[in-house]
């Protein structure tokens, strides 16, 4: 009765966290959609608006990690509490700012605020759930990412239009993030290391940071996701105006086009993706990490397709683009899940810190960046080769297409790495397991009984 009961809750945590990671995704994103407003309104360059993203990926990665130490040692449920009402407040003040400068100055305490919530949430899991269910739950916990970018791209819009102004948008999302916030602050936290089936030592770690990065399986994985977060990041920062410039799409269309292929996908990625992980991973110890190498290679497969094939009907590279982000999804919930079985509980938030600060500082931060200055040098090779005189679209869409090129080849690496990880995988997770200190069972309990 009491492990039903117990079950019962820690279902509705992650229902909770879930919630609250849709609207962490939903609000990351406004920026994107209405960035012509602002830039129109504030006479804006382009390479200002690139400071927006970049200040707020730079400002989460770093702010992540203090905060993932605070989630392991302290109270994780006021840390998401406190983050969710900090976040969701300044995207309601993001409405009210008046000049450029102000709004990249909330959109870096805005990152603050979101930084708090992930390694906690993912540590919280990691306790609410036992190792043969973590996929699924992980699943469902990132469902929030595709759901929260179908909700953004489908509706921000709208409230443009409906209220005739950018800024409606910021003052409707903080609403929900807010009422979220309280529910945080009721939940019922479980102890570190409760869902293992050996009790774990409640003590402080030393040299926490050190002991996490001594485990090999996670620098491989560290490794997989900056790749990833290369291809993810350049490919949610172009993929709009690729389609624009190369397929001719108009704006709405290509909007849509892009909220089917890194929404819709990750629907059934994330859900059936964690299902099949893990019944993997009950039958083979490092089935999840080999699951997750083979799905990103045809991720690979399918986005090196669609955009060797040139200008093929649109539907076609659409199910072909979007058949290979389908199984990139299975990143999420084999990989997260995997930390998780080669770190101890008490450094499970920290890690997380970590792996998300080079997701974001190195993956993330390069990947728009790199594209775009790839895109810009292969535009002016194809006006010389062509003996042009001026830049033209047409060039500039060859030169977009073809920088795109990367975001398959940064698939690649990645499944690389999540091979070389699951080779040490194992014994990574058996060390984990055995360096567990038995709290209830002090050493002599045993030859005294």
């Amino acid at each position: 009765m009491q492990n039903s009961t117990q079950a019962a809750n820690a279902w509705r945590i992650l229902f909770l966290l879930f919630l609250a990671n849709l609207f962490n995704f939903f609000d990351r994103t406004i920026p994107a959609i209405i960035i012509e407003p602002i830039r129109m309104e504030w006479h804006l360059s382009d390479f200002q608006l690139g400071i927006i993203g970049t200040a707020f990926t730079i400002v989460y990665a770093i702010a992540g990690l203090p905060l993932g130490r605070l989630a392991d040692t302290g109270s994780r449920s006021k840390l998401m509490g406190w983050g969710l009402a900090a976040w969701s407040g300044l995207t309601a003040v993001n409405g009210l700012v008046g000049s450029f400068w102000s709004f990249l100055i909330v959109r870096m305490g805005i990152g603050i605020g979101e930084a708090s919530y992930a390694p906690a949430a993912n540590s919280l899991i990691g306790d609410l759930f036992p190792a043969h269910r973590r996929a699924r739950a992980m699943g469902i916990f990132m469902l929030g990412l595709p759901l929260g970018l179908l909700l953004a791209f489908f509706t921000i819009g709208w409230m443009v239009k409906a209220f005739d102004s950018w800024r409606a948008p910021f003052f409707i999302a903080a609403v929900p993030g807010l009422i979220l916030a309280v529910f945080m602050f009721f939940i019922k936290e479980p102890k570190r290391g409760a869902a293992e089936s050996v009790q774990v030592s409640q003590e402080r770690v030393d040299r926490p940071i050190r002991r996490v990065l001594a485990v090999p399986t996670f620098l491989w994985l560290v490794m997989a996701g900056l790749c990833f977060n290369f291809a993810t990041y350049a490919c949610n920062s172009f993929l709009v105006p690729m389609l624009q410039r190369y397929f001719l799409m108009p704006l709405q269309d290509a909007a849509v086009a892009t909220g089917v292929i890194v929404g819709v996908t990750g629907l059934f990625g994330l859900t059936l993706g964690g299902w099949i992980a893990d019944k993997i991973h009950q039958r083979v110890a490092n089935g999840r990490l080999l699951f997750a190498a083979f799905s990103l290679i045809i991720s690979t497969v399918c986005t090196a397709w669609a955009l060797h094939a040139g200008r093929i009907e649109i539907g076609v590279f659409v199910a072909v683009f979007s058949l290979g982000w389908l199984f990139a999804y299975n990143f999420y919930t084999c990989v997260y899940t995997a930390i998780q079985d080669v770190v101890e509980p008490r450094l499970r938030a920290t890690a997380m810190a970590l792996f998300f600060a080079g997701l974001y500082l190195l993956g993330g931060g390069l990947g728009p960046v790199v594209v775009g200055g790839l895109s810009d040098h292969f535009a002016h090779a194809a006006m010389l080769s062509a003996g042009a005189g001026q830049m033209t679209e047409a060039f500039k869409a060859v030169g977009l297409h073809d920088a795109m090129y990367l975001i398959p080849v940064a698939l690649f690496f990645t499944m690389v790495f999540l091979f070389l990880a699951s080779r040490c995988f194992v014994r990574d997770a058996k060390r984990m397991k055995e360096g567990l200190v038995a709290v209830d069972e002090p050493v002599g309990s045993a030859a005294t009984a």
